[in-house]
């Protein structure tokens, strides 16, 4: 069995960076309904073991789990392991800065928890994951990509990187300043691809160095003539505005 946790070595001390999820989640131009019902004055919300996906990044380096539940108490990986394929990761609450309970918000969101595969995971084949947050254990499975050609263990090179977790949801990985991650203005489709525009910030930014995961949703694949791109061809989203402009083909799993 091979373990990782995401504070042992100099490349994971980067990757135990990856805590900060924005979301920008509009399937169909519209946010999903909440069901979500915080207890005890909103300090807690609840995870639905049904929505669990798996997404492909960094070259296949690294992954991201995401779970639906409250926006603004993001889950992160505390513990990864895996014997051969089967991936079993532990993810936790995110701990607040003072150390108190966190007040989670009512709302019902894709959240992206976002870790660094073990050595000898193979991102060429099929991966399972085991993922277990509190009492809640549930399975999801990513596909191989024969394209992928990043080495498991290996220090990341830092740059953007973005992956499917089903058909109208994209996780986009950037790295910069953990106290200033990415704000999505808007997504903008096209054939093959989206543009996705990031609002300016202007605030005091740390000068860290960390992974920010973005989960963004797009149109309902249905509701175009070109979304057969997002099945049988390359993807692209064009970056714009916040220091983040480029391109970034979307990795399928």
């Amino acid at each position: 069995m091979v373990t990782s946790r995401l504070a042992l070595s100099a490349a994971a001390a980067l990757a135990a960076a990856l805590l900060l999820t924005g979301c920008a989640w509009s399937p169909g131009g519209q946010s999903p309904e909440s069901s979500a019902t915080p207890d005890d004055g909103g300090t807690t919300a609840p995870v639905s073991s049904d929505d669990v996906e798996a997404a492909w990044l960094d070259d296949g380096r690294m992954f991201a789990i995401v779970t639906w539940g409250s926006s603004t108490c993001i889950p992160v990986v505390d513990e990864i392991t895996a014997e051969g394929q089967n991936v079993a990761v532990s993810l936790i609450d995110a701990p607040s800065a003072d150390g108190a309970e966190q007040a989670c918000t009512a709302d019902l969101a894709p959240r992206a928890s976002v870790g660094a595969f073990p050595e000898g995971v193979d991102p060429t084949k099929d991966v399972e994951f085991t993922v277990t947050m509190g009492d809640v254990t549930d399975d999801v499975d990513l596909d191989g990509n024969a394209a992928l050609t990043g080495v498991p263990g290996d220090t990341t090179e830092f740059a953007p990187s973005a992956g499917w977790f089903d058909d109208e949801g994209i996780v986009l990985l950037t790295w910069g300043s953990s106290t200033c991650p990415p704000m999505v203005e808007g997504v903008e489709e096209q054939a093959g691809g989206a543009t996705v525009t990031f609002t300016t910030q202007d605030g005091v930014c740390t000068m860290d160095m960390a992974g920010r995961a973005t989960v963004i949703g797009l149109s309902d694949d249905d509701a175009a003539d070109d979304d057969a791109d997002r099945d049988d061809g390359e993807f692209t989203l064009t970056l714009v505005g916040d220091n983040l402009d480029g391109t970034v083909s979307v990795i399928r799993g």
